[in-house]
């Protein structure tokens, strides 16, 4: 599956708090050249996903449900730093679905919001709460936050 997404830091204190919020943690088994292997959890819910980047905006993203039990060792055991951690918080803005993740841990402060599209040429409202995108930063890719957390920059 092909994934189009804009991505935007959030003016703190400005955006609202979603009506379905998932706790997630993620973090990475192998990353090679654009392509990276990670392990995810949502809630209670365990995922592996391998994600290639295409260009700065578009990556191939296929993600598949795996047993808890296997995700916990995964990121419990076998990833060999601390897992990404983060509040999403789900907002619907014009109809479209905002993402906005509240980072936790060595990343805290950090807020990013995202909007997946159905072409890079989409047109969508901006809400006042955005402030600069940051689509083309590899930095904010949670890869990126991954091995170097923000709190390092």
């Amino acid at each position: 599956m092909i994934e189009i997404e804009r991505k935007f830091l959030v003016v703190p204190g400005a955006w609202p708090k979603g009506q379905n919020k998932i706790v997630m943690r993620q973090a990475y088994l192998a990353k090679q050249d654009n392509t990276v292997c990670r392990v995810r959890q949502k809630n209670d819910v365990y995922y592996l996903s391998i994600k290639t980047r295409i260009d700065s905006s578009s990556n191939y993203d296929y993600e598949y449900p795996i047993p808890a039990e296997d995700g916990q060792v995964m990121l419990n055991k076998i990833c060999t730093l601390a897992a990404v951690s983060k509040t999403r918080h789900e907002v619907t803005v014009a109809g479209k679905l905002w993402e906005i993740d509240e980072f936790h841990g060595e990343n805290e402060g950090l807020i990013v919001a995202e909007i997946e599209l159905s072409g890079i040429d989409e047109v969508f409202e901006q809400p006042d709460w955005l402030a600069q995108e940051v689509t083309d930063d590899r930095r904010y890719t949670n890869a990126a936050l991954y091995y170097k957390p923000w709190k390092s920059w």
